[in-house]
C-alpha cells in the first residue's frame, strides 16, 4: 500500500510539473525589452561595420566577411546560436547563383543567420532580415554604406539582443525568429532570392518577413523632423500585419507612418526593390521599413557620423514591437489580399 501511495505522489507532481511546463507566458508588453535597444550600441556596432575595415562590403568581398565575422562575434557574446538544422551561421549563396541572371563575377557569399527558438510554436519562423553588403571601393573612395544598409544591419543584431534577454527572463518567443543578414542585395535581391529558394525552414511555415532597409537618416520630405519611417507593403498580402504594424506603432512608439510609398502606382517601385519582395512573392506577408533616398544614397558619403541614431534607435524600436506580436500572438497573420 505504501509503495502504491508513494507511486501515485511521484506521478502526481510529474504531471504538475508537466502541467506548468506548459502554460503559455504572460509576453503581453514588449515595454521592458524595448528599452534593451540603445542608441549607444547601435552607435558602436554601426561604427564597425560601416568601418573602412570593411572596404564597402562588396558582395563575396573580404570586407564583407570581415563584417559578417563582427556580426556572429556579436551574436556569440549575445549567446544567440545558428539555426537548428544549419551547420553554422553561414548560408553559402555560390557565384554560380550569384552571376546566372547577369554575369558580374562575383565569387562565393554568404547569407548569415541566427536564431532563438520558439517556445510554444516553433514551427512557425519569424524571419527579421537585412542586407549587410553594400558597393565596395569605387576610384579608390570607401562606399561604407552607414545607413544603406549597416542600419538595417545593426538593428537586427540589437532586436535579437533584445529577444535573447527576454528568453533569459523566462519570456522567449512563442514562435521561433531567424535573424537573417542577406547577400547580393546590391546586385539584385540574390541573397534573400537564394534563401526563399532554399530555405532551412519550410516557406509555408514562414509566417513574415520584417524587412529593414535604410532607417538611419531621413529625405527632403521630411526635412524638419526624423520621427517617421515608411511602411512598405504591410497591407499587400495582409490587412492583419498592416493593423500589428499602426496599432503597435500607437501604443508603444508613436512614430509618423507614412505609406506614400506603398501606393502600387508608386514610380520607384520601392516594393520590389528589397529584400521582403523574394518572401513577398512567394505569399509571405512581409513589411518593409524604410527612411527613403537622401543625398548620399550610394554615394561615398553615406557615413556613420550623418547617422541619426535618435531616429536608428526609434525606427528600431518599432521593428522589434512588431517582432514581438508577430511572435507571440495567438494566430499568425492572415494571407486575405492577392
Amino acid at each position: 500500500m505504501k509503495k502504491l501511495v508513494v507511486l501515485l505522489l511521484i506521478a502526481s507532481a510529474f504531471s504538475c510539473k508537466n502541467a506548468q511546463s506548459v502554460v503559455s507566458k504572460d509576453n503581453s508588453d514588449p515595454t521592458k525589452y524595448v528599452k534593451v535597444i540603445t542608441q549607444k550600441d547601435l552607435k558602436k556596432m554601426l561604427y564597425v561595420v560601416a568601418s573602412d575595415e570593411m572596404e564597402g562590403r562588396q558582395t563575396g568581398s573580404q570586407g564583407q566577411k570581415k563584417a559578417g565575422l563582427y556580426m556572429i562575434e556579436q551574436y556569440k557574446k549575445n549567446k544567440i546560436s545558428f539555426p537548428k538544422g544549419a551547420k553554422d551561421y553561414y548560408q553559402t549563396v555560390p557565384a554560380a547563383f550569384l552571376n546566372a541572371k547577369r554575369n558580374e563575377n562575383l565569387p562565393d557569399s554568404e547569407n548569415i543567420w541566427a536564431y532563438i527558438e520558439g517556445s510554444e510554436k516553433p514551427d512557425e519562423v519569424l524571419v527579421i532580415s537585412a542586407h549587410y553588403d553594400h558597393v565596395g571601393i569605387k576610384n579608390g573612395e570607401v562606399y561604407n554604406g552607414a545607413d544603406d544598409d549597416g542600419s538595417g544591419t545593426v538593428a537586427v543584431m540589437e532586436m535579437a539582443k533584445a529577444f535573447a534577454k527576454a528568453k533569459k527572463d523566462g519570456h522567449g518567443p512563442k514562435r521561433s525568429i531567424l535573424f537573417l543578414h542577406v547577400t547580393g542585395e546590391e546586385h539584385g535581391l540574390h541573397g534573400s532570392r537564394y534563401y526563399s529558394e532554399n530555405p532551412l525552414f519550410p516557406i509555408a511555415n514562414t509566417i513574415t518577413d520584417i524587412n529593414i532597409d535604410m532607417i538611419g537618416r531621413r529625405d527632403v520630405e521630411h526635412a524638419n523632423t526624423n520621427n517617421y519611417v515608411y511602411v512598405i507593403g504591410a497591407d499587400r498580402l495582409s490587412s492583419d500585419l498592416h493593423n500589428i504594424v499602426v496599432a503597435q506603432n500607437e501604443k508603444y512608439t508613436k512614430v509618423d507612418l507614412d505609406f506614400k510609398f506603398n501606393d502600387p502606382k508608386d514610380p520607384n517601385h520601392f516594393y520590389e526593390r528589397s529584400d521582403h519582395y523574394n518572401f513577398a512573392k512567394n505569399g509571405i506577408p512581409a513589411v518593409f521599413f524604410f527612411n527613403g533616398v537622401h543625398e548620399d544614397y550610394h554615394g561615398k558619403g553615406d557615413e556613420p557620423q550623418k547617422i541619426e541614431y535618435d531616429a536608428l534607435t526609434k525606427r528600431t524600436q518599432l521593428a522589434f514591437v512588431v517582432a514581438w506580436e508577430l511572435a507571440n500572438r495567438e494566430n499568425r497573420p492572415v494571407v486575405d489580399k492577392k
